[in-house]
């Protein structure tokens, strides 16, 4: 997003756009009934200042990642369920954090852009608005092959 942003005209920079707002809501509890392995249930949202792909101006971009993990420690084995998802830790301690901090970067789209590209500034309206330019290398093959023999 830095890389992204950093490419902007300081005009259209947005301001702050390093202390937006992060909704997490998180609980822990136990995913199997012996309480052996620790799970963590929650949801994270965010919305983020991101560059439009399309139009390379920058929008608004909401993240949400729904959580339902099983906690996996080093060494420690486990089956994976419907009900939750495997997130093997590195260590015995888990840093939340951490954990919110992975989740936003695979909630980020590959390639960030409005929803809609009505939304999108003026370079994409042009690129959407042009003609297709059709190349068509063999179209008169046919004739050329008639007039040669």
């Amino acid at each position: 997003m830095a890389a992204d942003l950093a490419s902007l005209a300081p005009s259209n920079m947005p301001k702050e756009w390093r202390h937006a707002p992060i909704d997490i809501r998180l609980a822990f509890g136990w995913a199997d009934a012996r309480r052996q392995i620790p799970a963590l249930e929650g949801q994270i949202s965010a919305k983020i200042d991101a560059v439009c792909q399309r139009c390379l101006e920058p929008f608004e971009l909401s993240l949400n990642a729904q959580l339902k993990l099983m906690l996996l420690i080093p060494g420690g084995s486990a089956t994976a369920t419907e009900e939750y998802e495997i997130w093997e830790t590195t260590e015995d301690t888990v840093r939340p954090l951490d954990i919110v901090d992975e989740a936003l970067i695979m909630a980020m789209p590959l390639s960030a852009a409005h929803d809609d590209s009505a939304m999108c500034g003026p370079l994409a309206k042009i690129l959407l608005t042009d003609e297709p330019r059709t190349v068509r290398p063999f179209a008169d093959l046919k004739s050329r092959m008639r007039d040669s023999s």
